[in-house]
């Protein structure tokens, strides 16, 4: 079984890419079933035509209010079969409609350690504060902001010198694991929530040996193949 998985993006899609390629190399038992960005030109878009992936295009100008833009969102999702959506750099809050219809089957991935430093610039603000430890968030998804039960952190180590640009890059080397990690553990039904705090069931596989990436911390730990 595999799982039928929407993905909403704005940018560049990275972390897309990186779910791509699991699921190309048999590690992530997902299905993309569409793409679906709110700005036209994003790159994430090229990258999933590129793979032969459905994209759909929805610019939030075309659309006379927020709720006009939630319900075709909504729409699209359900149009193309997902059973699960996943959030990869998706500028947008989800309307309360959509993550009604999706609950517990939502998530995104946020560039520091949740609860600190939640919205747009989680990597800038880390820096500017002058933490020693970042990281990144896999969380579920709920109506407010970086809010939602969370799945899986990965750490690493923040210098003095940092800025957003060069702590955003420690931090996504790490976010392209972590991510196709949790809509693994989706996908084979492992997660369940209880109040704030996500249990993940145990798999018959052993860790990934994490010999090969940087210095970090990374709780729950990965598995082979991430």
């Amino acid at each position: 079984m595999t799982l039928p998985v929407a993905v909403l993006v704005s940018g560049s899609g990275s972390n897309l890419q990186a779910i791509i390629d699991r699921i190309e190399d048999g590690a992530l038992p997902a299905r993309i079933t569409a793409v679906v960005s709110n700005k036209p030109g994003a790159y994430a878009l090229t990258r999933a035509q590129n793979h032969g992936l459905a994209t759909v295009a929805l610019p939030q100008a075309a659309f006379p209010d927020r709720a006009a833009f939630d319900a075709a969102l909504l729409a699209a999702v359900r149009d193309s079969g997902a059973e699960a959506v996943v959030l990869a750099g998706f500028m947008r809050l989800l309307g309360p409609d959509f993550v009604a219809a999706y609950r517990d089957r939502i998530l995104n991935i946020h560039p520091a350690l949740l609860p600190s430093f939640p919205g747009l610039h989680g990597q800038g603000d880390a820096a500017d504060y002058g933490v020693t430890i970042s990281g990144a968030t896999v969380h579920f998804v709920d109506e407010k902001m970086d809010n939602g039960p969370i799945i899986i952190q990965a750490a690493v180590p923040a210098h003095p010198d940092d800025d957003a640009e060069s702590l955003g890059r420690r931090i996504m080397t790490l976010e392209h694991r972590i991510y196709p990690q949790a809509v693994s553990w989706l996908a084979t039904g492992r997660l369940t929530i209880h109040g704030r705090k996500t249990r993940l069931a145990p798999a018959d596989t052993p860790g990934a040996d994490m010999a090969d990436v940087m210095p970090c911390l990374v709780n729950p730990p990965l598995e082979a193949g991430f």
